[in-house]
């Protein structure tokens, strides 16, 4: 089960005007707990007046291998949010020597690496997690080789910039990098604009045979990786060779108080131990189980990260909206429990699975 540590923050990296890098020291008797997949993601929380703010990052540094010990360090991308609680916390207020409560990594936008020619297309900070997966890839797998298809407003705003040309340094052969400013005209390459469903149809087979890409990674914002996911499904792209996760999403449209059946109960198992309790009309069943069990596994209850990711063992729910999950996760019984309502009158989750 996920759970939470206070990390010392080990180095404060300042990347754009907007962004910096938290660098995260774990402890040895730690290190086990922090062992990450490439492409997992912490969720970091504060306290403020009482009240608990949880935002999930993606880790960037490259995920020690399974004969390794765990990582000695864990860094992670924030940019800062128009009125962020926690991105604003992090670029103004964070200091070396601060500690900063961390949960253990999560997440299923990941890559083991294996040989063979994979993908990303990433926009904005949608690279976070993109760099640990090719960072890992590149150096544990000599018959792998990955393209990088980047989005960026303008070079200035550009996160990690320096660790993506190192990497291209160090592997040119293997390491193929694409970059797009949409608000700024370059040099050389490609011309400035959108990276949308279109543009993409017509650039990716000028790049890269598609169809022998085994793994695609989609990272940023919604409109982006949707734009991305209709080009590759217009070229003929199996959706089994699709990774997604979306890094913005505007919130969701006020929609109105759910009713849910007479005298609803959810059962749940979290952590080896189980409980059932009434459903309240207009809650989502996350907030049933949080109202009785407060180390529920939870982060940015928008649907986006899948952290509350849960099996449906008994009863029917209804899920406002979903962007973690993937079609066959949901076909195999699993939900967000921060977008599930009760359809039934009996729900059992399970957390543990």
């Amino acid at each position: 089960m996920a759970r939470f540590h206070a990390l010392p923050v080990a180095a404060v990296d300042r990347l754009t005007d907007d962004s910096v890098a938290l660098t995260l020291a774990v402890p040895p008797d730690l290190r086990e707990e922090y062992r990450h997949a490439p492409g997992q993601h912490l969720a970091l929380r504060r306290t403020v007046d009482g009240v608990e703010i949880r935002r999930t990052y993606s880790i960037c540094s490259p995920a020690p291998a399974a004969d390794e010990e765990g990582p000695r360090s864990l860094r992670v991308g924030v940019r800062l949010v128009e009125g962020g609680a926690f991105s604003t916390f992090a670029l103004k207020e964070i200091n070396v020597g601060d500690e900063v409560e961390v949960m253990t990594p999560a997440g299923r936008f990941t890559l083991e690496p294996a040989p063979g020619l994979y993908a990303a297309i990433v926009g904005g900070s949608g690279i976070t997690p993109v760099l640990s997966i090719v960072a890992t890839l590149l150096a544990r797998e000599p018959a792998a080789r990955f393209c990088l298809i980047r989005s960026d407003r303008t070079s200035a705003s550009t996160m990690f910039l320096e660790e993506v040309a190192d990497l291209k340094d160090r592997w040119p052969e293997r390491f193929q990098l694409v970059t797009l400013l949409s608000r700024e005209e370059q040099q050389a390459g490609l011309p400035s604009g959108r990276l949308d469903r279109e543009r993409l149809t017509g650039l990716l087979p000028a790049l890269l045979p598609v169809a022998q890409v085994a793994g695609w990674f989609l990272c940023g914002p919604f409109g982006l990786v949707q734009g991305a996911e209709r080009a590759l499904r217009e070229l003929g792209v199996a959706r089994t060779r699709v990774h997604e996760e979306i890094f913005h999403v505007e919130p969701a449209a006020p929609t109105a108080v759910t009713p849910v059946p007479a005298h609803s109960t959810v059962t749940a198992r979290l952590d080896g131990r189980g409980g059932t309790w009434p459903v309240q009309d207009g809650e989502s069943l996350l907030e049933t189980v949080l109202r009785n069990r407060p180390d529920a596994p939870y982060a940015c209850k928008g649907g986006v990260c899948g952290t509350c990711r849960a099996f449906l063992v008994t009863g029917e729910v209804r899920m406002d909206r979903n962007f973690a999950l993937e079609p066959e996760e949901t076909q195999a019984g699993y939900v967000l429990a921060c977008q599930s309502h009760p359809v039934t009158e009996t729900v059992e989750l399970d957390f543990d699975r």
